[in-house]
């Protein structure tokens, strides 16, 4: 792993209130907004959907004592641009991987949240020579279930009815709401404090925009789109961690084990009382989760051969909710 061109994205750095650094490259003509920092094996964090790199700050300043960490905004999303574009989860993991060859940085553990895991699991579907290992994060891809919340966000127009919430004070009402929510027992409540933080990183038209076509991509009325599980049988060799709140109100912790079983020989970590944020529920207890798998774990080396044997040999059966009509990720 090289880590070259560090004096170049620091010149073009910029100091945030959190205290890091974002940091800007040009890929393709669009600029893209990441955090880097620390120093030793890389790790590539990716956020969820309407969310940027600053979600990472209760883990970022920790993992970075061990690691360099690579945290970027999507595009799309926070500080990168927001074209008009593909926002499907195979045109991020390309990005991811146009960002790393860009920061040469050639090999890395990957880490998702949400959307986030559904790229991380695509960038070791379409890249498996530059992912060691794969952490994911109450990651989508693993069922249609999917919060009504999110399935009503990603309705034609629903850009339009979103415009109301980027009003002064209305996702402390949102957040409010939510709270009661989250008093009464429902799930979706436990995690208002950070809906209403998303919802304050949409202020404009372009960035509602980009959040509904990213939204599109992956989930419609009916629930999630798309699914890893039919090609999770060719991550056999590859250390995986998957990490779930109990009472995760967006995806359903059921998918936790959903995965668990399809990627034999996977860790997986439930965090009693979390919502969809676990490694914000308990931070410390995801850095050390994190450190001692990446200590105890050989990275993963690609194999032409041992693939194309699974590839062959096949799943052994299509883990879908709809096997007559599958939605595949890329």
């Amino acid at each position: 792993m090289a880590t070259g061109g560090a004096s170049s994205w620091s010149r073009r750095a910029r100091r945030r209130d959190d205290g890091s650094e974002l940091c800007f490259r040009t890929v393709h003509g669009y600029q893209r907004a990441y955090r880097m920092a620390g120093s030793g094996p890389p790790i590539l964090l990716i956020h969820g959907i309407g969310d940027e790199s600053s979600s990472w700050m209760p883990v970022l300043p920790a993992l970075a004592e061990r690691h360099t960490v690579i945290a970027p905004d999507l595009l799309g999303h926070g500080s990168s641009d927001k074209p008009r574009a593909d926002y499907s989860v195979a045109a991020f993991s390309n990005g991811m991987r146009d960002l790393l060859d860009v920061l040469d940085v050639d090999r890395v553990t990957v880490v998702g949240h949400s959307l986030g895991g559904g790229v991380a699991a695509q960038l070791a579907y379409q890249y498996p020579e530059r992912v060691e290992r794969l952490v994911l994060i109450g990651t989508g891809g693993v069922g249609r279930e999917v919060s009504p919340v999110l399935r009503a966000a990603a309705a034609p127009l629903s850009e339009l009815g979103m415009a109301p919430l980027m009003v002064p004070g209305a996702n402390e009402v949102v957040g409010a709401v939510l709270g009661v929510l989250g008093r009464l027992g429902l799930d979706i409540g436990r995690d208002a404090g950070e809906v209403a933080r998303v919802l304050r990183g949409m202020p404009d038209r372009r960035q509602r925009a980009a959040f509904g076509r990213t939204l599109r991509a992956v989930v419609d009325r009916r629930g999630q789109l798309v699914t890893m599980l039919d090609r999770a049988y060719l991550a056999e060799s590859m250390p995986v961690l998957l990490a779930w709140g109990d009472h995760d109100g967006i995806i359903p912790v059921e998918h936790a084990q959903r995965a668990h079983e399809a990627m034999p020989g996977s860790r997986l970590s439930i965090y009693e009382g979390a919502g969809h944020f676990p490694h914000h529920a308990d931070p410390d207890r995801f850095v050390a989760e994190l450190n001692a798998f990446v200590d105890e774990t050989r990275p993963y080396l690609s194999d032409r051969r041992a693939r194309r044997r699974l590839l062959l040999q096949g799943p052994g059966g299509v883990a879908v909710d709809e096997p007559e009509e599958p939605a595949l990720l890329g």
